[in-house]
Order: C-alpha cells, then structure tokens, then sequence
C-alpha cells in the first residue's frame, strides 16, 4: 500500500501507491478520504498509551512521572507506526478484498 516499506523515512510515512499492486484496486477513492483516519489514530493512540502505563506503572511499578514519560516515548516512537496502522484500518472500514478482482488481474 504504500512506496515505501519504512514507516520511519518519515519524508515518505503516508506517501500511498495509487493502486493495488495485487488486484489493482484505486487507494485514493478521493482527496481528503484519508482525513478520518485521524478518528482512528486517536483510538490507536490510546490503546498504545494505556498499554504503556499499564506495563510501567503496574507491571513494572515505576513512578506515575516514569509512566508518563513512557506513554510520552511510546507515542513518539511508534507515532509513524499509528499513522499507518490508522489509516489501513480506515480503508479497511470502507473496502474489502475481493478475490475475483485479483484473479482477473492475472
């Protein structure tokens, strides 16, 4: 799905092929399509926040400021990894695999 396997070349994060290298569907169904992925980063963020405190705080009982600064390093870090995860659950919502269109292509 997208030019580049690096979610961390950060210049290329969300640059998007135009089509499906397998079944040659279109990705951008139109300009602004991908804007409500940022309803599902929101959530993914989250999940990936409360993972980070329960693992800190409880698991591994550090202080709340250490807890903190984990969700703050666990966000940043996999930030590029939220965006794209985000955005392949949106697509996900609207479009589904269709095998004969794969097998059409061939």
């Amino acid at each position: 799905m997208y030019k580049t396997k690096n979610p961390y070349r950060l210049t290329d994060t969300l640059k998007i092929n135009d089509n499906c290298s397998h079944c040659s569907t279109r990705y951008r169904l139109e300009p602004s399509f991908f804007f409500g992925s940022m309803f599902i980063s929101y959530g993914v963020g989250i999940a990936f926040a409360v993972a980070a405190f329960i693992i800190s705080y409880n698991i591994i009982e550090t202080s709340l400021v250490t807890a903190f600064l984990a969700i703050v390093g666990t966000l940043v870090l996999l930030g590029p990894i939220i965006m794209r995860l985000s955005r392949n659950i949106w697509i996900n919502l609207f479009m589904s695999y269709d095998k004969d269109l794969a097998k059409k292509k061939k």
